[in-house]
């Protein structure tokens, strides 16, 4: 055999035992009389010591060695002098007698230990030696925990995980689609899908009553640390249930999921409407590890005689709580971080609530002392406190302000990745209105129901009707989100004709959809999780990549194998594609 013990598993009771042991050299220290090798797989590190008592032809072979060679080792376990405490191995080393080269390594083009100096791109190219070390193994293990407990929930309560197609129809809602074209039927399209949705309701037709399952998914879109072309859901629907069951229902899966995976009780999950979230914290998926929430003082600051106040049409501000001493310099630098493209803003004002109890802004010229403690009083300032104040268009200024938010939260050390503080945003609008198209959009999509109460707003101002739809945000993330659907084909007909589809497009796109609605469809629900940025979220990671086998980089391209790439010509004129149709580079 090739090992009788992994090289993360030999402890202090096991010395005097003959062992043998393979894995990949992680480096070789050369102290004369004595050379260390520490042996690395999977499960840990081992150290080998090969010293005087060394069987002479085991010596010799260390000329031959270098860093990621693989090893099969034996030897007897015996108790270090000098421990590790940091390893689990640290109280033993394997006094070698044989050792065999198993496979030969090239010199690797970054070091493999958890501090390496390998570039993102570089580590991208060569990502199985990547995955080699610690800390990126141990995100995959995580997420191999991870996709057990959700397994382990939801098959015990009943939910039957069953597989949804991979080639399916193509669809104009929503982001781009990744189509794949069709050898046997010319001239037609499959499309990678954007998430199973009309599949798991039609199961829900079928009577399956609960479904799940841990699936990728596929978006041709502009990516982000969070996103990426393929990633993966768990989807999720259920029968004959109402939005309070949904969210009750995978509450526990969170819950669940915590005290599994990091030993972690999650208790509270608050419910927030979409306009209390825009309101306050200017984001529909706040992060409330802390307060610093915006408050509307447009009433008191307009009037004064300040042109860019009195002309627009809201004025917010947040008060960050000690930082009144800020200098000048600083105030520059969160003025130019608002002004960015990303964050929209044109300007930034502020009042220093001082410590010995004065006031002192960057529009003292309009405001008097007892305007600024009327302003400070709106927002609890307090003596040592900072407000910041931004103005323009209500929406655009909410966003930035939500943003300079969360910015001061790093700022100020209050994002602690270690808390947890879960939330359902619930009450989106239904329909969003596109001001160059001229058409309402669907905000999550067109099968989500209407509140009942506001059904017949459908009719008379759409832009009002709340969605049936909730949101699961964990600090700041939007880790999953779902609806109630609409069940009842007359409804479905009035939500597509409300989103300019024809009654031919309508049919012709979910017109499956619509004849099975006809069969008698269960009232039905349901929710997807982002899995792979609630393993980041789990893993303390920044982006979904470091939990991803083999990601893509931000361009949408996979570095390690080359793709996408060009094909053959043979294979376009099989799939009955025009060669003047192919870009040439």
């Amino acid at each position: 055999m090739y090992r009788t013990h992994t090289c993360g598993e030999l402890r202090i009771e096991n010395i005097t035992n003959e062992v043998t042991l393979a894995g990949w050299v992680q480096r070789i220290r050369d102290l004369g009389a004595m050379t260390f090798i520490d042996l690395r797989d999977r499960y840990g590190i081992t150290q080998l010591v090969v010293d005087e008592n060394t069987p002479e032809l085991v010596a010799k072979q260390l000329d031959e060695l270098g860093r990621e060679f693989v090893l099969q080792a034996k030897g007897m376990v015996r108790e270090r002098s000098s421990k590790n405490k940091n390893i689990p191995t640290g109280e033993i080393e394997i006094a070698l007698t044989e050792l065999k080269v198993l496979s030969p390594s090239d010199v690797p083009p970054f070091t493999i230990q958890d501090d390496t100096d390998g570039g993102d791109e570089l580590r991208m190219k060569y990502r199985y030696l990547d995955l080699r070390r610690s800390p990126v193994r141990d995100n995959l293990v995580l997420r191999a925990r991870m996709a057990h407990a959700v397994r382990s929930y939801l098959n015990s309560k009943d939910f039957i995980e069953t597989e949804t197609p991979v080639l399916i129809k193509s669809t104009p809602e929503g982001a781009r689609d990744f189509v794949v074209p069709s050898r046997m039927n010319p001239g037609e399209f499959y499309a990678l899908p954007q998430s199973p949705q009309t599949f798991k309701q039609l199961l829900m037709v079928a009577g399956f009553d609960r479904y799940y399952q841990i699936v990728k998914c596929f978006r041709d879109e502009d990516l982000r640390a969070d996103r990426q072309p393929e990633f993966t859901q768990i989807d999720c629907e259920m029968s004959f249930v109402e939005q309070k069951d949904v969210l009750e229902m995978f509450e526990g899966l969170t819950r669940h999921m915590f005290k599994e995976v990091l030993n972690v009780e999650v208790t509270e999950f608050p419910w927030m409407p979409y306009s209390e979230a825009m309101e306050k914290y200017g984001s529909d998926k706040p992060d409330t590890r802390f307060g610093m929430q915006i408050s509307d003082i447009s009433e008191s600051v307009k009037g004064k005689g300040f042109g860019v106040f009195d002309s627009a049409e809201y004025i917010g501000a947040i008060c960050a709580t000690g930082c009144s001493e800020y200098t000048r310099k600083q105030l520059d630098s969160l003025t130019d971080w608002v002004k960015r493209p990303q964050i929209g803003g044109k300007g930034l004002a502020y009042i220093k609530c001082n410590t010995d109890g004065s006031l002192k802004s960057s529009v003292d010229k309009f405001y008097t002392e007892e305007d600024l403690k009327k302003i400070a009083e709106q927002v609890s300032a307090q003596a040592g406190d900072l407000i910041l104040v931004m103005s323009g268009e209500k929406d655009k200024t909410l966003v930035a302000l939500g943003s300079l938010r969360l910015e001061m939260g790093s700022q100020l050390g209050l994002r602690d990745k270690n808390t947890f503080k879960p939330l359902w945003v619930v009450d989106f609008p239904l329909l969003e209105w596109d001001e160059e198209t001229k058409r309402f959009y669907a905000m999550h999509h067109p099968f989500t129901s209407p509140k009942p109460e506001d059904i017949a707003l459908l009719d008379t101002d759409p832009g009002k009707v709340r969605a049936n739809a909730y949101d699961l945000v964990i600090n700041g993330v939007e880790i999953g989100g779902g609806s109630v659907r609409i069940y009842n084909p007359e409804l479905q007909a009035k939500m597509f004709d409300k989103l300019g589809f024809t009654t031919e497009q309508a049919q012709a796109q979910f017109g499956f959809l619509m004849n099975a609605f006809k069969f008698g469809a269960p009232p039905h629900a349901g929710i997807a999780f982002g899995f792979d940025r609630l393993v980041s979220m789990f893993a303390g990671e920044e982006t979904i990549r470091d939990v991803i086998a083999f990601p893509k980089n931000n361009s949408g391209r996979d570095v390690m194998i080359d793709s996408p790439s060009e094909i053959a010509n043979e294979q376009l004129e099989e799939l009955n594609i025009k060669l003047d149709l192919k870009e040439k580079k």
